[in-house]
């Protein structure tokens, strides 16, 4: 293996690395920023939602220095078991945030 090759290699492990880094990164943020704990309850048009994924490559950097919401993944909490979960989007609310503004 020449000099270049090796290099190439050492560069892509660390290159994964710091993806997954941010990954975990935009996770943590998720989960103290917004409340999205796993297995979060979110409100969507009107329906209640258990949440299944959090698309953090959806979350986009704003002027003000912060993220915007995730795109959030779901299944209605009266039928967990579905198979078939719902794009939900970033136009949702945390279930306890939604029943103290009522």
């Amino acid at each position: 293996m020449d000099y270049g090759e090796s290099v190439q290699k050492v560069l892509m492990r660390k290159i994964r690395k710091a993806e997954q880094d941010l990954m975990q990164l935009k996770l943590d943020y998720c989960r103290f920023v917004f409340g999205l704990a796993q297995r979060a309850r979110v409100v969507s048009g009107g329906v209640t939602y258990l949440v299944l994924s959090v698309d953090v490559d959806s979350m986009v950097s704003t002027e003000e220095g912060a993220f915007t919401r995730p795109d959030l993944a779901g299944v209605p909490v009266d039928k967990p078991d579905q198979v078939e979960s719902v794009q939900l989007g970033n136009d949702w609310a945390l279930e306890h945030c939604n029943k103290q503004s009522k």
